[in-house]
């Protein structure tokens, strides 16, 4: 059976009028663009990766809907 690695989540989401990145209860990467939110995601999630970790990149608040 094989062991069931614990994953880190790093979520983009809407903060007032920015994007930030969340991580473990902490903001990170405030920024109004949200490719530039998501890439700070992304670079933090290919680190933790590089290492060994599992890793996943979620992005809220994009749907358009109303």
């Amino acid at each position: 059976m094989r062991a069931q690695l614990e994953r880190t989540i790093f979520t983009v989401m809407r903060d007032g009028d920015a994007w930030v990145v969340e991580h473990g209860g902490a903001h990170f990467g405030r920024t109004i663009d949200k490719e530039v939110a998501k890439a700070f995601a992304h670079k933090r999630a290919r680190e933790m990766s590089d290492a060994g970790g599992a890793v996943a990149v979620h992005v809220t608040g994009e749907g358009g809907f109303r």
